[in-house]
């Protein structure tokens, strides 16, 4: 239940936010006024918004008017949506060329679809349980998983000692000792290469049963960051989630550069115009990742859906998006997405450090 409150409280958070980037200048459905004085400025004016201070010419001032803010606020569901939506789906180039070349009225801003679509993302994922662990204690299982062979070696001892030694069973029990005594001896020498005690080791990736991580050589890293992922690395874990979704726009400046690259010699094209085709896309993503995670959930059995639309859906959306938003042929096309996708590994890679790095603070 509390994944589910931090789930939705997640979502609305994104709204807001989302909404706070998207004004709702060229989209209103109220019928033009006569000359009216603004309430705010005091300008004159005939229109529904006022030209200088941008006020509704008709501030509400009932009940349901709050709720209506409410609902309009957090689901942003308004004609902006319903134009950006298809195409960001099935035709994202179309969509983000004619945003860059002006068009941007009936579209809601790529920032905007940006932060509502993180946000809802990971509310997603913390309702249906796609979230770190937070009881993270390897060290402790592997004491416990010795202390259990233990027990048990010297219980196989104490029934071959009983036995006959003619009993055919005491063979069979002898070989079960040899076995699992091997497997205890395997533990202790893991654990006794992985106490803690040699500081060339830290809690993170996975050796021998625990986590691990080699050292950096920088000392307020490992003295920092490092220790702390040793003392608690759930709560590293949950914290590097956390920094996830509200720092998820590094991703935009992270990225801008490896696209500029395939660019590099085709000036007319401007680091503006790669932040809108980096934004969509990852906007788009996030949306794919919703509705993956929904159907693979679902009690309908969807797996084989989500898989298949994750695995062609996802290549092919980008695929699309770089050729039109560009304006590329084919061979353009294909060599310049090669090359994203080996990018985005350094991408991933550089943005997981830094979540790393936050989450030591």
């Amino acid at each position: 239940m509390s994944e589910l409150a931090e789930g939705l409280g997640a979502a609305i958070e994104g709204s807001l936010v989302a909404k706070a980037v998207e004004p709702d200048k060229g989209d209103t459905s109220d019928k033009p006024l006569s000359k009216i004085e603004c309430a705010n400025c005091g300008v004159t004016f005939s229109g529904n918004y006022c030209p200088n201070c941008g006020q509704k010419a008709r501030p509400h001032r009932t009940l349901t008017a709050i709720g209506h803010d409410l609902i309009h606020g957090v689901l942003h569901l308004d004609g902006k949506l319903s134009h950006t939506l298809p195409l960001l789906a099935f035709k994202p180039g179309r969509l983000t060329r004619r945003y860059i070349d002006g068009e941007r009225a009936k579209f809601v801003s790529p920032m905007s679809m940006f932060l509502f679509g993180v946000f809802a993302m990971f509310a997603v994922f913390q309702m249906i349980g796609l979230t770190a662990p937070t009881n993270l204690d390897l060290g402790t299982s592997t004491e416990a998983f010795r202390a259990q062979g233990a027990s048990e070696v010297a219980r196989l001892k104490q029934q071959i000692a009983t036995m006959d030694p003619n009993d055919p069973e005491r063979a069979s029990r002898e070989q079960q000792l040899k076995v699992l005594e091997g497997f205890v001896g395997s533990a202790q020498d893991a654990g006794a290469t992985n106490t803690g005690e040699d500081e060339n080791t830290v809690l993170f990736g996975e050796e021998g049963g625990r986590l691990t991580m080699s050292p950096t050589g920088i000392d307020w890293i490992d003295q920092g960051i490092v220790k702390k992922w040793r003392e608690n690395p759930g709560l590293m874990l949950y914290k590097m989630q956390a920094n996830g979704y509200k720092f998820s726009w590094l991703l935009i400046p992270i990225s801008i550069p490896f696209v500029w690259a395939m660019f590099l010699w085709r000036r007319k094209f401007k680091a503006y115009d790669h932040a809108i085709f980096i934004t969509y896309s990852l906007s788009f993503m996030s949306l794919l990742f919703i509705t993956v995670s929904l159907l693979a959930t679902s009690p309908i059995g969807a797996g084989g859906w989500a898989f298949a639309l994750l695995v062609f859906g996802a290549p092919l959306h980008l695929y699309k998006h770089l050729k039109y938003t560009y304006g590329l042929s084919r061979f353009s096309t294909i060599w310049r997405f090669f090359f994203l996708m080996f990018s985005m590994l350094f991408i991933l890679l550089m943005f997981g450090n830094t979540l790393l790095v936050l989450g030591g603070f």
